[in-house]
């Protein structure tokens, strides 16, 4: 008998309502004994208001709260635009206000986990591709410059629709993102956890000879790691080998 249900790590996941590719991306990088469960809330546009709506008030801590109910290992804030809008220190701020209401279950968001993975890499040079409009890409701009990052070019496909970003093709994101990336680029930074990305970053790595990052691909390196779970997991990039 095989069991796939958390004996290794049980990840929690706080998602958009509206989103349906995080969780697919997620089982698919999963080791077995890795599993994933979410908490979903309603997200409006995907603009600096809405965005900044989906954090507000009360709502992380009420769906950390919710997840906590379970016997979690860690927690990911699953939206990347929503974790750096407001700025370098915004995501640790919802990293704390996670952590506030999670009972001892470290917490991280799609945003500080890919700058951690930029970090390891120890590569400044980063091309931003994106699922966003201009002003959303002018705040993640803003937000990598403040880490000491030099954005090197940034594109987006100007999506403020929750349900058309889930459904951009994976051979869109492919297309989109290899003839955005500068060729002085380090590493290439593919935005957003509803774009359909993890099964693209194998053949860009190999064919834009550069690291990728994705968010979905970060959150989850991340928040195994987080739950104390080193595994080498092949096919998604070589972000998995730094454990």
């Amino acid at each position: 008998m095989q069991d796939f249900y958390g004996w290794r790590a049980r990840i929690g996941l706080i998602y958009p309502s509206s989103s349906t590719v995080m969780e697919p991306e997620l089982y698919a990088m999963a080791p077995e004994g890795v599993s994933i469960h979410t908490t979903r809330q309603d997200i409006g546009p995907i603009d600096v208001e809405g965005l900044r709506s989906w954090v507000g008030d009360d709502i992380v801590e009420r769906c950390t709260r919710q997840l906590a109910q379970a016997s979690l290992h860690s927690i990911i804030l699953g939206g990347t635009s929503a974790s750096f809008i407001g700025g370098k220190g915004w995501d640790e701020k919802i990293c704390a206000r996670m952590e506030a209401v999670s009972g001892g279950i470290p917490a991280t968001t799609a945003t500080t986990a890919v700058t951690k993975a930029l970090i390891a890499f120890n590569r400044t040079r980063v091309s931003f591709v994106t699922a966003y409009t201009d002003e959303v890409n002018e705040r993640g701009h803003r937000f990598l410059s403040q880490h000491g990052f030099s954005v090197v070019d940034s594109a987006g496909l100007g999506i403020v629709e929750d349900k058309k970003i889930s459904a951009v093709p994976a051979e869109v994101v492919y297309d989109f993102a290899r003839k955005s990336v500068s060729d002085k680029a380090e590493i290439l930074f593919i935005s957003c956890t509803g774009l359909r990305t993890v099964g693209v970053i194998s053949a860009l790595e190999e064919d834009l000879g550069i690291p990728v990052v994705t968010s979905n691909q970060a959150s989850f390196w991340h928040a195994l790691r987080l739950a104390g779970v080193k595994a080498h997991i092949e096919g998604f990039g070589a972000l998995f080998e730094f454990t």
